[in-house]
């Protein structure tokens, strides 16, 4: 009987042993389970937050409703991968020598960019012949470290400052002029140049005369056909390059204006055209500095309606976006100008002025009133205008310029 009863009652101690045993490793599988799926929300959590941060760094600011507090508080910072590119057209920066910020910048944000065009050579007339001045500027050791940090093409601008009797009216003098230009690219290993003429010429009224103007067209192809001639050091089999600059053309074109015309007439020699967009207004006319609709209008006359010419031409476009802002007086005695991100910032620190989105332009502004009780209105560039002047290129088709790095805050970097 013992032996009969022991059984089971062992038996019975076994099933309990075993169904403790269930019931500890079902307990213990339900803890590992839910300390899976916690650990495995919070990665999510994590990398979701980390992979917002990487494609959309400013984290929600790109937004109409802008404010003081989130500007100071944002505006340094940037994604961890600041090579990562988000704007897949070409886009070129400008540096310029007043404002050392921009070379670091270039140098941290190369990726960012295809071309870098630091402003460093005028084309002058000498007595009766031409010189080329600026090499005191450029700087090695940054050009150097350019190369070694990414892949941006270093394209330095070049302003003929010559009188266009000098220049244009003798080929001789035409010759001397890119002799002079691709002569320094070789010497000194540029990818090509950025030629700013058109304004100048414009300013001599030469371009009312049908023969100059044919001139002054004629010597930008030929300037371009002669970088194109010269190999590059930096890629192999591709040339130096020719990006040239031109104004907004006025809705009804103007013979000083560089219109459609031209813009067929000069794409085979020029690999980019930078196009100004901005200094919309001024202090005379206080307003924003690039209405997203005048910018528009402008690729409307430039490019036209028709779908072939548009996507032949627009990849040459480098829509001009303002890292600069402008700060008007409202006074009588109409003044102010341009401002730069550290006066923007300085301004909000001080008078912390509510922003306002004007939906016409496509930019914020606020107002505020300075020591002698002089009213002012700040129109100054935001994440959602860069944001809406960069989906307006990218629907064209265009590349983008900005003008320039140095003047702009940290966090701009992130949309491009």
């Amino acid at each position: 009987m013992a032996k009969k009863r022991s059984a089971p009652s062992g038996g019975r101690r076994e099933n309990r042993a075993e169904s403790s045993s269930r019931r500890l490793n079902s307990a213990s599988g339900r803890r590992k389970l839910v300390a899976f799926f916690i650990v495995s929300s919070i990665i999510a959590i994590v990398t979701y937050r980390y992979r917002f941060r990487q494609s959309s760094p400013s984290q929600g600011l790109v937004t109409t409703h802008a404010n003081c507090q989130h500007i100071l508080a944002e505006n340094s910072k940037v994604s961890g991968n600041s090579s990562q590119r988000h704007y897949t057209y070409p886009v070129l920066g400008y540096i310029t020598p007043w404002n050392s910020r921009g070379y670091e910048l270039a140098k941290r944000f190369n990726s960012k960019f295809t071309h870098l065009s630091p402003i460093w050579y005028d084309l002058k007339s000498q007595q009766t012949s031409l010189v080329l001045e600026g090499r005191h500027n450029a700087d090695r050791g940054w050009i150097s470290e350019l190369k070694k940090a990414g892949e941006a093409l270093i394209l330095p601008r070049v302003v003929l400052e010559a009188s266009p009797a000098v220049l244009l009216g003798k080929e001789k003098q035409r010759n001397k002029a890119i002799n002079l230009i691709v002569t320094e690219c070789k010497e000194m290993g540029y990818d090509g140049i950025v030629l700013e003429s058109w304004s100048r010429w414009a300013a001599y009224g030469i371009l009312h005369d049908p023969s100059m103007r044919n001139l002054a067209l004629q010597f930008v192809k030929q300037l371009g056909d002669a970088l194109h001639s010269i190999s590059s050091e930096k890629i192999s089999g591709q040339q130096l390059q020719l990006v040239y600059v031109i104004g907004p053309p006025s809705e009804k074109l103007q013979e000083h204006d560089f219109g459609p015309k031209d813009l067929e007439t000069l794409s085979e020699a020029v690999d980019g055209f930078s196009l100004m967009t901005y200094d919309f207004s001024n202090p005379h006319n206080p307003g924003p500095n690039a209405p997203l609709k005048w910018i528009q209008i402008v690729l409307q006359l430039l490019l036209g309606t028709s779908g072939n010419r548009a996507q032949s031409l627009a990849p040459k476009i480098l829509l001009g976006i303002n890292f600069y802002g402008n700060d008007f007086s409202l006074s009588r005695d109409a003044g102010g100008g341009a401002i730069i991100g550290r006066d923007y910032l300085a301004l909000l620190e001080k008078h912390w002025p509510e922003l306002q989105w004007d939906k016409n332009s496509g930019e914020h502004f606020f107002f505020y009133t300075d020591d002698k009780d002089i009213r002012h209105v700040v129109f100054y560039p935001s994440l959602k205008s860069i944001s809406l002047r960069l989906e307006e290129a990218r629907s064209w088709g265009c590349g983008i310029s900005i003008w320039e790095i140095g003047q702009g805050l940290d966090y701009f970097f992130d949309l491009l």
